[in-house]
């Protein structure tokens, strides 16, 4: 055995581990945005505002970067090339996409207030569900997707050059 294969199931639970802090706090950081009101009193909005605002900077955004860099890592170190992963990396960029969202939506709660209105939870955590929901699919199914028809210019290479300079060695 060796030292790859030794550290694949200690790298796979610290995936998993991020993973989920990464999810809840993309289900948690909607609805505490939802209680970001003009009617709270400015102590309660401080809080609730430092909140969202730390919780995302210190604990979902590190572990959104460390769920990435360690299935990244998975990926290379199983030699998992498949159509089924890069559906996953798919689903995973829309929830990427989410998590900026989410940060957007706090910078702008922050910078205008009282003027920015947040979104109600239900629609960021449909959408993260909807995501989750698809990549646990795509993951524990593993879909043969290889019958899938695929446009012509992505199967066979083109022969055009790239539009820089690619350096020799």
């Amino acid at each position: 055995m060796t030292w790859a294969e030794v550290l694949i199931p200690h790298i796979k639970a610290l995936h998993l581990g991020f993973l989920a802090l990464w999810i809840a706090g993309l289900f948690a950081l909607p609805r505490m945005l939802a209680r970001h009101d003009d009617d709270l009193v400015r102590g309660e909005y401080a809080v609730i505002r430092r909140a969202t605002h730390y919780g995302y900077i210190w604990a979902i955004t590190p572990a959104a970067v460390l769920a990435i860099a360690s299935g990244g890592l998975l990926i290379f170190l199983r030699e998992i090339f498949t159509v089924w992963l890069f559906a996953k990396l798919v689903l995973v960029a829309g929830l990427v996409a989410v998590h900026a969202w989410v940060g957007h939506t706090i910078v702008a709660v922050a910078e205008s207030e009282g003027e920015h209105e947040p979104p109600g939870a239900m629609v960021p955590a449909l959408i993260t569900f909807g995501l989750v929901l698809a990549i646990l699919t795509v993951v524990l199914a593993k879909p043969e997707l290889e019958e899938l028809s695929m446009p012509s210019w992505l199967m066979a290479p083109l022969g055009r050059h790239l539009p820089f300079d690619v350096p020799s060695r």
